[in-house]
């Protein structure tokens, strides 16, 4: 089992871009599935993005083509993409990781974007 760290959070403007980064303890070469997940005030935590271990990648619907996951397993570390952010994507995002015994999760980075 590792641990998640997410960075790269902050706050942009609209139209901007940040690239959140989710350093693992651990090497990560063997989790079955590195999702990037978020949390607004009020709402429930939803699935962004999601890269196997074979590299398929898939997102919501929200953010395809403006968001993009890689994970590179040589230096543990799974990064997601975001560009023309808008005030919706403003939320907490955490960093998952499943393997085929456990999950963990990373503490989240909040990201906000100003319109």
């Amino acid at each position: 089992q590792v641990q998640l760290v997410e960075s790269g959070g902050g706050l942009v403007q609209a139209g901007g871009a940040l690239r959140l980064s989710c350093a693992a303890s651990g090497s990560i070469a063997s989790v079955n599935a590195m999702n990037w997940y978020r949390q607004a005030p009020g709402k429930q935590r939803e699935l962004v993005a999601t890269v196997t271990s074979r590299g398929h990648t898939n997102y919501v619907d929200s953010v395809k083509g403006r968001f993009t996951v890689s994970r590179d397993n040589a230096k543990n570390t799974v990064y997601l993409q975001m560009n023309r952010l808008q005030p919706e994507d403003t939320a907490v995002y955490y960093c998952n990781a499943v393997s085929v015994y456990w999950q963990v999760w990373g503490p989240g980075t909040q990201v906000t974007v100003s319109s």
